[in-house]
C-alpha cells in the first residue's frame, strides 16, 4: 500500500522519515526559554548590554543571509554590503524627510533593498564564479559612490538620524533591542523552515549542479533570483536596524566591505552551509571583538590567523567538526529514514 508519506508494507511496521532529533527538540525548548528570558532584558539590564546585542544581532542576520546565499545557494558574493547600506539609507530618508517612524521604516528599508536586488540580479547573474564575487563588490561600490554624491543625505560625510529626537532614550533602546531579538528569531526560523521545504531541497540541488537541477525541472534562475532577493532583504533589515541603533550613517560605514568580510569570517569559522554555523561564528566574533578589539592591527591579525587555522584543520568549520565527530545537530534540515525497530534518535 502507498500513502502520501510513501510506501507502507501491509501487516508490518512502516519505515519513518524523521526530520528532527532528540537534540533538536531539546534545543527548541531551550531556545524558546532563552528568547523569553532575553525579552525581559530592557526591564533589568544595562543599556550597554542592549547596544551590544543589537550590534551582534545585525552581524548575525547579515551573516545568516550570506550563508543562505553562498553556503546553500552557491552564489559567493562579496558585495552584500550594497543592500546593507541601502536598507540603512532608505530608513534614514523615510525617517528624516518623509515623517515615518524610524522603527516602521526598518522593514520598509529591507523591502526596498529586496526590490533593488531584482534589477541588480540581471547584471550580477551574467557573471559566474569569481567574476560574480568581484562583480557584486563593484556593484556595492557603485552604490557607495552614488550615495556619497547626494547632498540631501550628507554626501560623503554622512548625516544623523534626527527622526528619533522626540523619543526617550530608554524607549528607543528597548524597542531597538526587541526588534533585533525578533529579527534574530525570525531569521533562524525562516531559514530553517525554508531549508526543510521542497524549495530548500531545490536550492541545494542547484548549488551542487545547476545543469542537473534544471534537467529535473527545477526553475534554476527563478530560485536563484528568489534567494538573492531574500538575502538582500535580510541584509537591508540588518542595515536599517544597525543604523537605528547607531543614530548616524555615512557611505563609508554603510557600504564598507568589512561587513561582508566579517560575515564570511563568522560563517567560515562556524561552518558554511549549516544553520548553526553563523550562530557559533557570531558568538566567537562577539567574544573576540569584546576582549581584543582594543589591540588595533593585532586584532585584525588575530581574526586572520584564526580563520586560517580553522580552514586548515577544521575544513567544515567548528560546528561542522562537532557535528561530524559527535553527531550534534540542533537544527537538522536533512531527512533520515528510520527502519522498523530502529530507535528514533
Amino acid at each position: 500500500m502507498i500513502t502520501s508519506e510513501g510506501p507502507v508494507a501491509t501487516g508490518s511496521a512502516a519505515p519513518r522519515v524523521l526530520i528532527d532529533t532528540r537534540a533538536s527538540r531539546i534545543s527548541l525548548a531551550a531556545g524558546i526559554l532563552l528568547v523569553a528570558f532575553a525579552a525581559t532584558l530592557p526591564f533589568w539590564g544595562e543599556s550597554s548590554w542592549m547596544r551590544e546585542f543589537v550590534e551582534v544581532a545585525c552581524y548575525f542576520v547579515f551573516a545568516m543571509m550570506w550563508n543562505l546565499l553562498a553556503g546553500y545557494g552557491g552564489m559567493v558574493s562579496i558585495g552584500q554590503q550594497a543592500f546593507f547600506g541601502l536598507g540603512g539609507y532608505v530608513m534614514l530618508a523615510l525617517g528624516n524627510f518623509a515623517g515615518f517612524n524610524p522603527f516602521v521604516a526598518v522593514p520598509i528599508g529591507a523591502a526596498a533593498a529586496a526590490l533593488v536586488a531584482l534589477p541588480v540580479s540581471y547584471v550580477a547573474f551574467r557573471l559566474q564564479g569569481g567574476y560574480f564575487a568581484i562583480g557584486t563588490w563593484v556593484i556595492s561600490e557603485v552604490f557607495r559612490l552614488s550615495i556619497a554624491n547626494i547632498p540631501a543625505v550628507g554626501g560623503g560625510s554622512g548625516t544623523t538620524l534626527t527622526a528619533l529626537r522626540g523619543i526617550e532614550k530608554a524607549t528607543r533602546e528597548s524597542v531597538t533591542f526587541w526588534m533585533a531579538l525578533a529579527c534574530v528569531v525570525g531569521c533562524i526560523a525562516g531559514v530553517y523552515l525554508f531549508l526543510r521545504s521542497k524549495q530548500g531541497l531545490a536550492l541545494l540541488a542547484i548549488r551542487d549542479n545547476e545543469v542537473a537541477a534544471e534537467s529535473q525541472g527545477i526553475p534554476v534562475r527563478r530560485m536563484k533570483l528568489a534567494v538573492y532577493a531574500v538575502s538582500a532583504f535580510g541584509a537591508g533589515l540588518a542595515g536599517a536596524l544597525y543604523f537605528v541603533g547607531n543614530l548616524r550613517i555615512s557611505p563609508d560605514a554603510a557600504f564598507s566591505v568589512n561587513w561582508t568580510a566579517f560575515a564570511i569570517f563568522m560563517v567560515v569559522i562556524g561552518g558554511i552551509g549549516r544553520i548553526e554555523g553563523p550562530i557559533v561564528g557570531a558568538l566567537i566574533f562577539w567574544a573576540l571583538n569584546k576582549f581584543f578589539s582594543d589591540w588595533g592591527t593585532w586584532y585584525l591579525l588575530l581574526l586572520g590567523v584564526l580563520a586560517i587555522v580553522v580552514t586548515i584543520f577544521f575544513k567544515q568549520g567548528l560546528w561542522g567538526y562537532a557535528q561530524t565527530r559527535w553527531g550534534w545537530s540542533l537544527l537538522p534540515t536533512q531527512r533520515k529514514l528510520v527502519l522498523p525497530g530502529e530507535p528514533r534518535g
